[in-house]
């Protein structure tokens, strides 16, 4: 990485330390990398929350310092990962999607990013074949196999299904923590948009969108006869080449350029779209990813980005 004028250096850190927050080992390591005295880094708690699924998501600490802040000079960007990468995962957000307060427009995937399941094998548990389906998921996300022959592979499983799974699996769905203030940032603090791009279906991806105020959506649609699925896909499969597409189609129509946007996900099929934003994060991603995007996130919350971004 080079240097970029203007970029915001983010660690995003377990918060372990009763001395939070400016003797965080996070905090401390950023200061004395940045040369900034600790008051006057950006720094953002975040408490313990629970998971519905079980289990609770950890609280953690933003600590972020911005070039041209308080006199901060320009950031050695490949030195800060050297050095602070032991405390959390380090965050390097470009100017340009900081600019008018925020990003104009975040794009997410659905599954296992703004939500917790893969939706087609909640859909599968319904047809006997979730173990089936899960073991395709897996290798499509890993970008071992195509996205778009794994999709019709595992859908083929749900011939028979009957249709009302969809309201049974959208009423199962558990948002993952930290998305709602995301969106409502995005909405509030830049006056931006919030689009989501899935590999998932229509028939629970829309729902989703009303229900957490979305403004763009797009995914495939399940064919449906006699009230049951047929185990085929209707139209164009929403692939990473479709998901790049409606990422720069959602900007020209919010009259913004790509580079004022970010792009959000956890699949390989997620990595042109985070390429082609303007900032990618790869969000608990697969180990393929992490090493295709520069910057990701272990920490399973999206507010976590809150304080980078805005």
């Amino acid at each position: 990485m080079s240097q970029r004028a203007g970029a915001a250096l983010c660690v995003i850190a377990p918060h372990d330390v009763a001395s939070f927050p400016y003797e965080a080992p996070a905090v401390r390591a950023l200061a004395d990398f940045a040369g900034v005295r600790r008051s006057k880094i950006h720094v953002r708690a975040l408490p313990f929350v629970a998971n519905p699924i079980g289990g609770d998501v950890p609280a953690c600490v933003v600590a972020c310092v911005r070039e041209g802040d308080d006199g901060v000079g320009m950031l050695d960007l490949d030195g800060a990962h050297a050095a602070l990468s032991r405390w959390g995962d380090v965050l390097v957000v470009p100017v340009s999607v900081r600019e008018e307060g925020g990003p104009a427009l975040i794009v997410t995937d659905v599954d296992s990013t703004l939500i917790a399941q893969e939706v087609i094998e909640e859909l599968a548990e319904w047809a006997g074949t979730r173990q089936e389906v899960a073991a395709v998921t897996a290798r499509a996300m890993n970008g071992e196999i195509d996205f778009a022959q794994s999709l019709r592979e595992r859908v083929a499983t749900l011939a028979g299904v009957p249709e009302t799974v969809f309201r049974h699996v959208t009423r199962s769905l558990t948002v993952t923590p930290g998305a709602k203030q995301l969106i409502k940032s995005v909405h509030s603090v830049s006056g931006g948009a919030f689009g989501v791009v899935s590999g998932g279906f229509e028939e629970v991806v829309g729902p989703l969108a009303t229900r957490l105020s979305i403004d763009f959506y797009c995914a495939n649609r399940l064919e449906v006869r006699d009230g049951h699925l047929t185990g085929h896909v209707l139209g164009e499969i929403v692939t990473s080449h479709v998901k790049v597409r409606k990422l720069t189609e959602w900007a020209a129509q919010l009259g913004v350029s790509p580079s004022r946007c970010v792009a959000i996900g956890d699949g390989a099929n997620d990595i042109p779209m985070m390429q082609a934003a303007g900032w990618g994060v790869a969000f608990c991603a697969k180990s393929a990813v992490r090493d295709a995007i520069p910057n990701s996130l272990a920490v399973r919350r999206l507010d976590a980005l809150v304080a980078a971004l805005f």
